[in-house]
């Protein structure tokens, strides 16, 4: 899984990269408008297979990973330089959108003052913009074509004008309703309005959980839930999830050991550190699930979509378990954990033979049969 933080210059990217990659790059008071993309990758927290080793004891336990990518911030009306950020979310699987709600005069903000709902609807607009662009090139290509006698490809030209009309009313192309047809013609396009987001509201430590956080929330939910108020033709408009956490206490976390971590946590009242909470919500969004195998002496996490039929998740493993596919013995995770090991829920009837279409259940532990 691959996910762009995104946001304008000076909303706390970096601080947020850095919080979830255990990273500690240097992050500026002025806008950057150079340089290369900062990357990380990292394990996706998940109790579930903490437990499962305690039980195999393996001599290696794999977790799913996310990769994350910063780079730098969104300028308004500048579609040349936001071309190089757009560049780098084409193919991520979704986004998470920073917004300043910090206030810092050292820390200067590109528009001239801290306004989250503004700046959630500057971003979401230079995104539908750059999908405009695109849309508009593509079709002036497609008519120069004709001029030439070239035949071009009517059903993507019908579907380009239909994103065109979207677009130009300002509706993210992921709030328009597109038929299966639709759908697979435009997933080479890359489009960036598509991609499912998740809003990181940036607040400043005194402001955190605060009547002033509250009212900046409700203020970007709102920008969202009026942003379509006189567009009947968008169908299923939903909300994206939102979260408020701030950037900087969140990497103080990401610098500690694991046990001073806990105890930082613990003084705060707080389960678990946001960002985790992120983790989970971009799971969410995307439709994603985990499943586990023990094999060769490895526990292992596989990200799969939800829906995936056994055969397909065979597949994560290993391209010739998909092929020579026989069988799948299947345990839940939370019938395992109640038998304490693998051989009493074999004895207790609990493990259970699917075939290629059992849709896999988040939290499968699963041991594929297979011959090739």
């Amino acid at each position: 899984m691959k996910i762009a933080i995104i946001g304008l210059s000076n909303s706390g990217k970096t601080t947020i990269f850095n919080a979830l990659t255990r990273q500690n790059l240097e992050t500026t008071i002025y806008p950057t408008t150079s340089g290369e993309p900062n990357r990380g990758v990292v394990k996706v927290p998940d109790s579930r297979i903490d437990k499962i080793s305690a039980i195999f004891k393996p001599k290696k336990t794999t977790y799913a990973t996310i990769e994350y990518v910063d780079y730098i911030g969104l300028t308004k009306g500048d579609l040349q330089q936001n071309r190089k950020v757009f560049d780098l979310i084409k193919d991520a699987d979704a986004i998470v959108h920073v917004v300043r709600g910090f206030e810092d005069d050292a820390v200067m903000h590109p528009v001239g003052d801290v306004d989250s709902r503004r700046d959630v609807e500057i971003l979401e607009l230079e995104l539908i913009f750059g999908d405009l662009e695109f849309v508009e090139k593509r079709l002036d290509r497609i008519a120069e074509g004709e001029k030439r006698g070239k035949k071009h490809d009517e059903p993507e030209k019908k579907l380009l004008l239909k994103c065109k009309e979207a677009l130009e009313k300002e509706v993210a192309l992921r709030d328009i309703e597109f038929n299966e047809e639709e759908k697979k013609m435009m997933s080479h396009l890359q489009f960036l309005s598509t991609k499912p987001e998740v809003i990181v509201l940036n607040s400043g430590e005194k402001d955190l959980s605060t009547d002033k956080a509250k009212g900046l929330q409700n203020k970007i939910q709102i920008y969202f839930k009026e942003r379509y108020k006189n567009m009947p033709f968008v169908k299923h408009y939903l909300l994206p999830p939102l979260l408020s956490l701030c950037g900087k206490i969140e990497m103080e976390i990401a610098q500690l050991s694991p046990e001073d971590a806990k105890l930082f946590l613990d003084d705060l009242g707080i389960e678990e550190p946001a960002l985790n909470k992120l983790i989970h919500v971009c799971y969410g969004i995307l439709g994603y699930i985990s499943f586990f195998t023990y094999a060769g002496d490895e526990v292992r996490a596989w990200t799969i979509t939800k829906g995936t039929n056994a055969q397909k998740a065979a597949g994560k493993v290993h391209s010739d378990i998909e092929r020579g596919f026989i069988r799948a013995e299947v345990i839940s995770f939370n019938d395992f954990i109640s038998m304490g090991n693998i051989h009493t829920a074999r004895a207790k009837g609990l493990l259970r033979l699917e075939g290629k279409t059992y849709e896999v259940k988040d939290g499968d532990i699963i041991n594929f049969r297979f011959n090739v």
